[in-house]
């Protein structure tokens, strides 16, 4: 289950903004998983929260949600919405598309917890 990875990555990211802005713990990560992007976000939950003990985001949650695919026609030049399994152009149905988002797996947001409190 690559998610495990995925999820130590995004802890690791998180403790070292963490370290960075002096913060005693993380409270919260935001991610956006593009269906393309070959993470499943229930299985990135499940992983995240196994891996997060002992670190400083043990009590952090974890929030995702799912990107929209969107593709750009070659051959019109539109870029629309469309779904994972059938990249067609949504206004002149053309399968020649490039996709332009929902490939993707980002770290949004990260919630600390301040050393002061």
């Amino acid at each position: 289950m690559h998610e495990l990875a995925i999820s130590l990555a995004l802890i690791d990211e998180a403790e070292r903004v963490a370290r960075q802005h002096g913060a005693r713990a993380v409270a919260h990560l935001r991610v956006v998983v593009g269906p393309l992007s070959g993470v499943d976000g229930e299985q990135l939950a499940r992983a995240y929260s196994i891996a997060r003990a002992g670190r400083l985001t043990a009590e952090a949650t974890l929030e995702w949600s799912a990107a929209p695919v969107r593709v750009c026609c070659e051959q019109c030049g539109a870029t629309t919405d469309a779904a994972a399994q059938r990249l067609l152009c949504a206004d002149c149905g053309s399968w020649r598309t490039r996709v332009v988002s929902g490939a993707d797996l980002t770290l949004q947001s990260i919630e600390l917890i301040d050393a002061r409190h």
